[in-house]
């Protein structure tokens, strides 16, 4: 049985290593939305941190092993899920394929590249979570092609409460390897943070529109 705790730790760790998280409480981000945040996260960056990527693979490879045996496919989003799907269809080999945000303007017009057959299974892979929408946007294109989604993993998960509710909303099952509650409690222990600036990063999470105000 996986231990999504340790895992979830383990994980924030690692990204606070490679400074693919960020956290600035006092000094928030400017979102595109315009929303404030005190976190900036960059999953990209594990691509070039050959142990980071295979210790997110395999904790993703476990988790579908575990709970999702039946799974089929193997399906990133594009662009930032690609390269995990990859990684993750290797170890479990089985087949993968990609999803666009939306089809393509010419030739086949396809929104899905790579094979997925009516009634497989598939799992929908990536990187981060902010409000949900992309993600459940490819979860719908599986099912447009007759697919069934088991689940959309994501390495990391803001938690905001839009993305849980618009998952819920749409039926689209989420679980996530690590996630911003972990990454506080994580760089408090390391010092990378004040523990006095715990509130006000819990705060964002619970109304991200007023932060920063």
């Amino acid at each position: 049985m996986v231990n999504t705790n340790s895992m979830a730790n383990q994980i924030a760790d690692r990204l606070l290593d490679i400074e693919a998280v960020a956290l600035r409480p006092r000094e928030p981000f400017t979102w595109t939305s315009g929303i404030k945040s005190p976190i900036y996260c960059d999953n990209r960056l594990t691509m070039s941190y050959p142990e980071i990527r295979d210790l997110i693979a395999e904790s993703f490879a476990t988790v579908i092993r575990e709970s999702y045996p039946e799974a089929e496919v193997i399906a990133g989003t594009a662009t930032a899920g690609i390269p995990h799907a990859a990684f993750v269809s290797q170890k479990l080999g089985l087949p993968m394929a990609y999803i666009r945000d939306k089809a393509k303007g010419h030739g086949k017009e396809n929104q899905i590249e790579g094979l997925i057959k009516p009634g497989q299974k598939v799992i929908v892979i990536e990187d981060l979570i902010s409000t949900g929408g992309s993600s459940i946007k490819a979860a719908e294109a599986v099912r447009a092609a007759g697919a069934e989604p088991l689940v959309v993993l994501a390495i990391f998960s803001y938690q905001l409460d839009k993305a849980v509710n618009a998952f819920a909303e749409a039926g689209v099952p989420l679980q996530t390897l690590s996630n911003y509650s972990a990454l506080i409690e994580v760089a408090v222990e390391r010092g990378v943070i004040k523990a006095e600036d715990l509130d006000l990063l819990r705060s964002w999470r619970q109304d991200p529109s007023s932060f920063g105000k």
